[in-house]
């Protein structure tokens, strides 16, 4: 192959221009990136029109990555080394013919440093950055799995051929092995580059399945052999501070792991099952931190209201959503905005999830007496100005904590409710009085969380009647609503990362005398004030209209017809 220049390659099909050839490899010399990816980062063109006017001059085919099957022996054939380096991936072997995935096909350093190492005729095939970074990570973290796997399966063959009983600091220090602790830790990486919630090792009767939360749907990813499934449990227990000598009471852990740079807690719990205990991981970048307002999804009037809340001084806040509906991150941004060193910022949490510098952190612990409620007595003696209650569960922790708001503190907390004015029915029902409700509460936060459409393979179409009327949306003309194709970003689904739909209640004085008075929900929405709500109705079709997310997403996390 004649050696080719990409920018010449671009202004000879008529994709790019010379001036916006110079201006990317003016760009190019300050960012150090390759050419086709300065190109796409600065909006000269995109990635699908890229791939495509490469296929047509260069005779390579595009091969998406999300689709293909990688044998896990290829990565003992090109070095992780090699591939990390170039940006390149071994896709499949026939004969002698090695085929390649690279995002740069025109990297015929590459090229001969993958022949030269494999001794193969190579065959390159194109492939996005993504897909191919993506691919490299899962080839040689399941290779790492896999060689772990085996090594473990030969320690364990030898084990059972002495007829001598491991003691157990033997046992102790098989599951510290060198193969355990690699296999866990390839796990962990992986669920962190694929960006996973959640970790779910599930024993069954043949195996031990991996699953991963993604997005918030779970994706099996790796299987583990029965025999082994004792040792993988036992480590991720020490790890987490648990004793591996009990397996037939739940436990629960912490441990702190580095991925690439970044620190990332980890909650662990045990549950016994019919099949062995089942473990759970949930991951916790701490570089999460540092997420805003606007980075938890809030904009417009909702960002308006929700910095109105944070300016009361006393008074009670509410955060309120089923599980899984990012309630926590909101309280966590909230407790960032408010803290500093003028005032003493307490917070009761069960769990505590992240480590908040300037804060004082108080873990739940019902075994030893330290509940919601006595917490927040004790608290309450420590003069402090600002209380956060990670959940209100009971009437003592509810009336000690209005009472609070009442007197001078403000407070934050949280209630599985269903929506904003809910909350207020569930906290009558749990005994606070009303006319206390009224006085206390400032705003209730209601919240939950719908996938992001995929940006890179996101299309706009006419939607049907139905669902124009499904979302409330029939009395508007000439719209569009947003989907997904599906790509090798999205493995497929048309959906990449999450974002929270808000609707938040500010109590003005007809909704607080409403309160007072002891009406119910019913009648509490009529003295509803415009300006001082919106439903997550109003704002989930607000991001169908732009394109955040599908109609299908916001119907099946409402679970009902917006109107």
């Amino acid at each position: 192959m004649a050696y080719l220049r990409l920018g010449d390659i671009l202004i000879n099909s008529g994709a790019i221009t010379e001036q916006q050839l110079q201006h990317a490899l003016e760009v190019q010399k300050t960012t150090h990136e390759r050419l086709g990816s300065v190109l796409v980062n600065e909006g000269i063109i995109d990635e699908q029109r890229l791939i495509e006017t490469l296929e047509m001059q260069l005779g390579i085919d595009f091969v998406d990555l999300s689709k293909v099957r990688i044998p896990i022996e290829l990565a003992q054939l090109v070095p992780r080394s090699i591939a990390k380096r170039h940006g390149i991936v071994p896709v499949k072997l026939v004969d002698d013919e090695l085929t390649i995935a690279m995002s740069d096909p025109l990297n015929f350093v590459a090229l001969e440093e993958v022949k030269a190492a494999t001794r193969k005729r190579i065959m390159p095939m194109i492939a996005t950055p993504t897909a191919v970074s993506k691919s490299i990570s899962t080839l040689y973290g399941n290779e790492g799995a896999a060689r772990a796997i085996e090594e473990m399966k030969y320690d364990t063959a030898v084990r059972d051929q002495s007829s001598v009983t491991p003691k157990p600091e033997e046992v102790s220090e098989d599951v510290q092995s060198a193969p355990t602790v690699r296999l866990v830790n390839s796990i962990i990486e992986r669920a962190s580059i694929e960006r996973a919630s959640d970790i779910h090792l599930e024993p069954r009767s043949s195996e031990m399945v991996v699953r991963m939360r993604i997005d918030g749907s779970l994706r099996t990813v790796l299987t583990v052999p029965s025999d082994l499934k004792r040792a993988v449990i036992s480590r991720l227990k020490m790890m987490g501070g648990m004793d591996i000598s009990e397996s037939r009471l739940p436990q629960d852990g912490r441990a702190n792991v580095f991925v690439k740079g970044h620190s990332i807690d980890l909650r662990l719990s045990t549950l016994p099952t019919m099949y062995g205990e089942k473990v759970v991981i949930r991951l916790l970048d701490k570089s999460s931190q540092l997420l805003d307002a606007r980075a938890i999804g809030l904009s417009g009037e909702n960002l308006s209201r929700y910095n109105k809340l944070l300016q009361n001084a006393h008074g009670m806040i509410l955060i309120v959503g089923p599980t899984g509906s990012g309630k926590s991150s909101t309280m966590y941004t909230m407790i960032r905005s408010l803290n500093s060193d003028a005032v003493n910022l307490v917070t009761l949490e069960d769990p505590v999830e992240y480590d908040i510098d300037g804060v004082n952190q108080v873990q739940i612990n019902e075994k030893t007496g330290m509940t919601f409620a006595e917490g927040l007595k004790s608290i309450l003696r420590q003069d402090p100005d600002i209380i956060a209650v990670g959940e209100i569960r009971d009437s003592e922790t509810a009336e000690i904590a209005v009472r609070a708001a009442i007197t001078g503190h403000l407070v934050l907390s949280t209630v599985h409710t269903s929506d904003a004015v809910s909350a207020l029915d569930r906290l009558i029902d749990i005994g606070v009085e009303p006319y206390l409700l009224a006085d206390a509460l400032n705003g209730v936060i209601s919240q939950r969380l719908v996938k992001r459409i995929c940006p890179h393979c996101k299309e706009k179409y006419e939607p049907t009647p139905e669902e124009k009327h499904r979302l409330g949306c029939d009395d508007l003309k000439n719209i569009y609503f947003y989907r997904g194709k599906g790509c090798s970003h999205c493995y497929h689904t048309g959906y990449y990362g999450r974002t929270a739909v808000f609707e938040i209640l500010l109590m003005d004085n007809k909704f607080k005398k409403a309160v007072s008075e002891g009406r119910h929900k019913a009648e509490l929405m009529e003295c509803v004030t415009k300006g001082t709500f919106s439903s997550l109705a109003d704002a989930s079709r607000r991001l169908v209209l732009d394109g955040v997310t599908t109609a299908e997403e916001v119907l099946n996390v409402l679970n009902t017809t917006v109107e």
